[in-house]
């Protein structure tokens, strides 16, 4: 029989630490963005979709980079999925990842399985980690919620057997989903059921996409001779499938530079994507058809990907690649999901075995898929999908058993503000807490609660609904704050600036004021004014900050780094060194504080002293994907030398130019 049940999964890892505590202000760089010459001569449909929905703020979600790189052992609260044949691990505490994939008659593991948990600066708000399958929701990137608790409990399957349901509320879009998975009794595959639901009066933007590490030592094959290919380089270029620019790239490690291939599967045709090694053993993905696209990423065997793939796990241990299967043909694009409606579909993820010879045949391209795709046929027919998805969707709705994990309060708060009633997906009110109890009170009285102790202001409500409560509401400090965080995210920069001014003549504590008036300044082109308000912003932080503890560090961290840029921007050299010199000693011993110190001593002439600095080694912990800011700073500190190994995380030729951090 199939069971679920409970484990602890031990792993060496780096704590997550304290959630910036600064709000999300500054516009989000993308690493998938196109320039607008690259969007001329795109079909109508993905031309529509690239402008629908485009994310330019991560509110009401917060940045999460207060994790580092020392690694001890973790103990992962898991949850295992087993029957005769597959053995599943997953992690409900952090995104409902997909550990592990067993296959039991076989001794094989299905995914690329990361020996450690390492965070990184991948995920749309900050923090992510590599391995295993992970469920992207929300907009263009790795999902807000890849480091997040999730809800799950035990529910009857379509079979009889138990079933795993994971759900939880998508904040950028207001947007509940699940995921439920089974496997069915004597099934090689994993079953999951996915829906997603839209519970408002107006339509919304919708983004999937199921991301699945594997091994990079594989041949990758999708029913498409064409793919759009992403090289990091704000275009998208229609090529050829298998071979493109003199090389066969559907094996990963056939590429110099990271590339993403989103495969033109044609209308009709199965949805399906594999990754075999050379014996011709591998995975399989399948799904219904509403699940459209599928895509390959890949690290590339240039200096670059090779020290990506190195930072994200243990040295030593292996590389990866990503298959992966969304909604839409590209992830630059979002679907419209209506008013008061859902989507969903079914995906199935098992053991695929095909001979050496048919795999990795030079020859027709259509006959080693036609070979593979008559393999997976055998082994889970198309119409198979199609009836566990009809037999699913009625459970959907089943009201979940024992409870597993409890994820956050945000979606008890919007049951209680909307009155909505989710079935399958409860959203209880017991999972309310700190975070959300100053907006229930302000839902249940109008007013929002001035803080009883000084410190940073905790998170804002941005959504439409939330605002028009927070304009109604008594003019307080706090409340003034949080209006205009939220006239910000909605584009009304002028009355946000009103609204933190008005904050700002009555608050207590000036700091948190102060600093979403500099980025207003900044934003607006005033640099001077911004470097004037981030001065008195962190001189008022440091003369609140009450001890050495988690919150205040973080805090210091945040407003210090803000601070820093935003002096040396306007060549303020002595003021950004006094700024530097009251960030705690801990903090500028990080790696991303060692690389604002070498920019610091390069902007006081020290040359040689900054040089010292890369010299002496640091790892800038939450560099994010596609930076380039620490190859541009070794420009300038030694014109014409090589970027050191160590510092070398480029995604693109270097012929392509600077792009930033």
């Amino acid at each position: 029989m199939t069971v679920v049940r409970r484990e602890v999964l031990t792993l060496p890892g780096a704590e997550l630490g304290p959630v910036n505590p600064l709000a999300p202000l500054r516009p989000l760089r993308q690493v998938h963005e196109l320039d607008e010459r690259a969007r001329e001569g795109l079909p109508l449909d993905m031309a529509r979709q690239l402008g629908h929905g485009v994310l330019r703020s991560v509110l009401p979600a917060r940045i999460l980079d207060g994790y580092g790189r020392d690694r001890t052992p973790l103990d992962l609260d898991a949850i295992v999925l087993e029957n005769d044949r597959v053995r599943a691990t997953v992690l409900p505490g952090l995104g409902g990842r997909v550990a592990s994939l067993f296959h039991k008659p076989t001794e094989r593991e299905l995914l690329y399985r990361n020996p450690v948990l390492q965070p990184a600066a991948f995920a749309l708000n900050g923090a992510w980690f590599s391995g295993g399958i992970e469920w992207n929701i929300g907009a263009t990137g790795h999902s807000t919620l890849s480091c997040a608790p999730l809800h799950a409990a035990r529910v009857t399957a379509p079979d009889g057997t138990q079933m795993l349901r994971l759900w939880e509320w998508e904040r950028l879009r207001d947007l509940p989903f699940q995921v439920d998975l089974w496997l069915p009794e004597g099934s090689d595959f994993l079953h999951v059921g996915v829906r997603v639901r839209n519970p408002h009066e107006k339509a919304a933007p919708l983004y999937w996409w199921s991301n699945t590490a594997v091994p990079e030592e594989r041949r990758v094959i999708a029913p498409a001779r064409e793919a759009w290919h992403y090289g990091y380089e704000r275009a998208l270029r229609r090529v050829p499938v298998p071979e493109y620019d003199g090389a066969d790239r559907t094996y990963p490690l056939n590429s110099e530079f990271a590339a993403d291939y989103f495969y033109e599967v044609e209308d009709g045709r199965r949805r399906w994507i594999a990754a075999l090694d050379q014996a011709g053993h591998g995975l399989v993905q399948t799904s219904t058809d509403v699940l459209r696209g599928r895509k390959l990423f890949l690290w590339g065997t240039g200096s670059g990907g090779r020290r990506w793939q190195d930072w994200l796990t243990e040295p030593g241990t292996g590389g990866y690649a990503e298959i992966q299967a969304g909604l839409a043909r590209t992830q630059l694009e979002h679907l419209r999901l209506e008013a008061q409606g859902e989507m969903s579909w079914l995906e199935a993820y098992g053991p695929l075995s095909a001979t050496t010879e048919a795999v990795h045949s030079t020859g027709d391209w259509s006959a080693v898929v036609d070979e593979v795709e008559g393999r997976l046929e055998r082994a889970l027919p198309r119409a198979a999908v199609e009836a566990a998805y009809e037999a699913w969707l009625p459970h959907a709705d089943t009201e979940p058993g024992q409870r597993l994990a409890t994820g956050s309060g945000w979606g008890a708060l919007e049951v209680l503000r909307t009155g909505w009633k989710p079935t399958g997906t409860p959203f209880d009110e017991s999972t309310l807490g700190a975070e959300q109890e100053p907006w229930r009170e302000l839902l249940e009285t109008g007013l929002f609660p001035e803080p009883r102790r000084v410190g940073a202001p905790g998170p804002t409500l941005v959504s439409r609904a939330w605002r028009d409560m927070l304009e109604t509401a008594a003019a307080r400090p706090l409340s003034e704050y949080h209006l205009g965080v939220a006239q910000w995210h909605a584009g009304d920069r002028a009355q946000a600036v009103r609204s933190w001014e008005r904050g700002l003549e009555l608050a207590a504590s000036d700091w948190p004021f102060l600093r979403c008036l500099a980025v207003a300044d900044a934003t607006d082109g005033h640099r001077e004014r911004a470097a004037d308000r981030y001065t008195a912003a962190f001189d008022d932080l440091c003369a609140e900050r009450r001890d050495e503890g988690e919150a205040w560090v973080a805090a210091t961290a945040a407003l210090g780094r803000e601070a820093i840029e935003a002096l040396l921007a306007v060549d303020r050299v002595a003021d950004a060194r006094r700024v530097w010199d009251r960030v705690h000693a801990s903090t500028r011993e990080r790696g991303r504080f060692r690389l604002l110190e070498a920019q610091l001593l390069l902007a006081e002439g020290e040359t040689e002293s900054a040089r010292a600095v890369f010299e002496a080694g640091f790892e800038v912990a939450d560099l994010r994907e596609g930076a380039e800011v620490i190859g541009e700073m070794w420009a300038r500190i030694a014109p014409g030398e090589p970027l050191p190994a160590r510092y070398d995380f480029r995604m693109r030729s270097p012929a392509q130019g600077a792009r930033g951090d």
